[in-house]
């Protein structure tokens, strides 16, 4: 995934920007950069951040950064920001998002008249320098992040820093946030609310799909009206999201008490303790714990100094182990109890299987699951949310194509499977029970989601749980 924020200050913004961005680093793990202008120009530093924390690899270059405007992310793909100079001027440029018609785009650019992109070690090339050439194919920059709208597949949410400001752009759909905050003496732009509180700053304004904002240390300017139509991520709710981050008015947490609660009123299991799986599964599991008047507590403490996340490796089956490792037991909460425990949600299944197996092991009498989201039947093709290569990584779409006995299964057949009402859907269900080795197993269901959210469901992206647009 990724994240960034951005500070035009009538002074030094230095210190805001390292900390807004440093609290943007559960959203990716990978690399960290900043950039900042002063009266003598651009000054960037870009940091490999996988095996230390950001803080660590920033803290000797803000020492020497100074500037009024600044704008940095964290980011699991391309190295960013870049540094640009074209005929719009110089400027620094960070992007949030997924380009699924990327050779496309590059080809168009080239027959535009760019002649050349960078490639990363990967072959690939900088997802970030494609949208800085899309910009520089119009006569300004608002025209040129418009442009990106028109011709981007998948979803992009822009930042662009020139002298005299930031450039904010949110994607075409709004699947991702970009929130404008202020102080006496500056203004911020960040995708996670939580990332200014602590800064000083107060909340201002949401920008909507596809608008275009320049804020400066004076204000902001709407430069391009908001779209009418909206898609926003539901996921970002249930999982990716920080806690005390707010979108559309609605706060993660307050969400996830509301998504366990909801769970609570269908579910008439008889436990002995509600637990969340750490970290996203806690809030869920609470409002669950509340509305049904069942025990909450901690049998399993997740250890954080040295790999605070589980998809920090590259490789999935260090994720995997590293996941197991942080989970330490107490057994006196585990033994002879029946528990039912709450993850966000199931994509391979492995993880949670291996946490279940850990709970029998120290002496758990049952294991009732309940994932906060429903089965997730499709990869996202709108944000960089997975790492899997295929979407018969997930355990509902293998099992869909053992069942269908082959492995081009319809869409129409798939959305079956997703009807929490129907036959298919129930059968799906008992064979990840099945698989995974759990006492019982129910889902959230979308419709409890969404009442959890309190977005009109229209404005939400539900694509991974069901297909539909």
């Amino acid at each position: 995934m990724g994240g960034f924020f951005g500070v035009a200050s009538k002074k030094d913004c230095v210190v805001d920007l390292y900390f807004g961005v440093d609290y943007h680093t559960h959203l990716g793990a990978r690399r960290g950069g900043l950039a900042v202008c002063n009266e003598e120009g651009f000054e960037r530093a870009i940091h490999n951040i996988e095996n230390a924390p950001f803080r660590s690899k920033f803290s000797k270059d803000i020492d020497g950064f100074k500037g009024n405007i600044g704008i940095g992310s964290i980011s699991d793909t391309e190295p960013q920001p870049l540094l640009v100079n074209s005929h719009l001027g110089s400027f620094a440029i960070t992007t949030v998002g997924k380009i699924n018609n990327i050779e496309k785009l590059k080809e168009e650019c080239f027959a535009f008249g760019t002649t050349q992109f960078l490639e990363m070690s990967s072959g690939k090339i900088n997802a970030t320098e494609l949208i800085a050439a899309l910009v520089n194919q119009k006569d300004s920059i608002v025209e040129g992040l418009a442009h990106v709208q028109e011709v981007v597949e998948g979803s992009m949410s822009v930042l662009i820093m020139t002298k005299e400001g930031i450039y904010c752009s949110r994607d075409r759909w709004g699947r991702t946030p970009v929130v404008i905050a202020k102080k006496d003496d500056a203004y911020c732009v960040t995708f996670e609310t939580s990332a200014f509180m602590n800064l000083g700053y107060h909340h201002v304004k949401d920008l909507g799909p596809g608008e275009v904002v320049f804020i400066h240390s004076d204000g902001y300017e709407v430069l391009k009206e908001a779209n009418e139509e909206m898609r926003m991520c539901s996921f970002l709710w249930v999982y990716y999201g920080y806690p005390t981050s707010t979108y559309e008015g609605k706060n993660v947490e307050i969400m996830r008490y509301n998504c366990g609660k909801e769970m609570a009123k269908r579910d008439h299991v008889e436990v002995d303790i509600v637990a969340g799986v750490p970290d996203s599964g806690i809030a869920h599991a609470v409002g669950y714990a509340n509305e049904s008047g069942t025990t909450y507590a901690r049998p399993f403490i997740k250890y954080t100094p040295t790999w605070p996340r589980s998809f920090m490796p590259q490789n999935q089956v260090e994720r995997n182990l590293i996941a197991k490792m942080k989970l330490i037991p107490v057994q006196e909460l585990i033994k002879d109890q029946r528990l039912l425990l709450i993850d966000d949600s199931i994509v391979r299944g492995t993880q949670l299987g291996e946490t279940t197996e850990f709970l029998y092991e120290s002496g758990a009498k049952e294991v009732h699951v309940r994932p906060a989201c429903p089965p997730i039947m499709f990869g996202c093709k709108y944000l960089n949310f997975a790492r899997f290569k295929s979407e018969m990584d997930l355990i509902s779409r293998r099992i869909i194509c053992d069942f269908e006995g082959t492995d081009d299964v319809s869409l129409e057949t798939i959305q079956e499977y997703a009807d929490p009402d129907s036959e298919k859907y129930k059968k799906m269900v008992d064979e990840i029970c099945r698989q995974l080795n759990f006492t019982s197993l129910d889902f959230a269901r979308l419709d409890e989601l969404e009442r959890a959210i309190g977005v009109e469901p229209c404005k939400l992206c539900t694509y991974c749980w069901n297909g539909k647009e």
